[in-house]
């Protein structure tokens, strides 16, 4: 399902047990310098993240000052972030001029503990190679690093190194818990570009080899992803960028299925398989 980009006014995009996507929250926060944004989310544990600007959050108890350090885009530096717990209630005030905030969300019972992510706590993993056109850079900001202070939420940023070519390649789904084959992870991409009138294609195939759905993305996208097969592409000339959410059924570690007709791929991508292992 694509969500063209629109003014939310500051309520979420996918809400508490979405039609499509039940296991994701997503919500983009807008705020000039002084205001603040309040929230509580029963059921679900979240992160915060500035897309631009920087932030203060206040929740259980605890102040984390100075969140987020880019002004311009997502390309003007590395995120941060701020994990907030299952049913705690969360404070967003704006230190910067402006600041546009991501707020991902997974379902969740237990109620942890809350943590910043700053730049240098990232875990980056960058894969694929110029002659495949499938060079990417993965920041997480709740990877791997995480796993045992988080429940089920994965919050990664995707960028394309260089210009044009393909990610989410060889395709592969998340849709079915079958352990130790595949997990059920709801998926939700917010998309951005650079220039930002550039453009992409998010694909879905849900059987192999028959044919599925396209979407155009561009600037501010939202998709959501339910079942199959979903690599996406850039316009030659511009980067494309999408902020993820994961959010999985019975357990937080991400088991990608790859397209059988696809598979074989594998061997001719560069670091693919340490790029599998990041999502945990």
């Amino acid at each position: 399902m694509h969500i063209p980009p629109y003014d939310n006014r500051n309520e979420p995009i996918v809400g508490i047990d979405h039609k499509l996507v039940p296991l994701n929250y997503f919500n983009i926060v807008k705020l000039r310098r002084g205001e603040t944004f309040d929230y509580r989310l029963a059921g679900y544990e979240t992160c915060i993240v500035p897309a631009t600007g920087t932030v203060t959050v206040e929740c259980a108890g605890e102040t984390f000052a100075d969140i987020g350090t880019r002004v311009t885009d997502v390309w003007d530096g590395d995120p941060e972030g701020v994990y907030v717990p299952t049913d705690v209630a969360a404070r967003i005030t704006c230190r910067s001029e402006t600041a546009e905030v991501f707020v991902a969300g997974a379902k969740f019972a237990e109620t942890l503990k809350p943590f910043a992510v700053r730049a240098q706590d990232l875990d980056v993993v960058q894969y694929g190679s110029d002659e495949t056109k499938t060079h990417r850079k993965i920041k997480h900001v709740l990877g791997s690093a995480y796993h045992d202070r988080v429940g089920r939420l994965l919050v990664s940023e995707l960028y394309t190194v260089g210009t044009g070519g393909w990610s989410g390649f060889p395709s592969h789904k998340h849709d079915t818990d079958r352990l130790p084959e595949e997990t059920r992870h709801d998926e939700t991409y917010n998309f951005r570009f650079k220039p930002n009138h550039g453009s992409g294609l998010q694909m879905l195939q849900r059987v192999d080899n028959e044919p599925g759905d396209a979407y155009h993305v561009v600037d501010g996208s939202t998709i959501v992803l339910d079942k199959g097969y979903h690599p996406c592409c850039v316009l030659p000339g511009y980067e494309m960028y999408y902020f993820t959410v994961l959010g999985g059924l019975s357990q937080r570690s991400l088991k990608q299925y790859f397209q059988p007709t696809h598979a074989d791929q594998l061997k001719t991508i560069p670091g693919i398989m340490d790029m599998v292992a990041r999502f945990k």
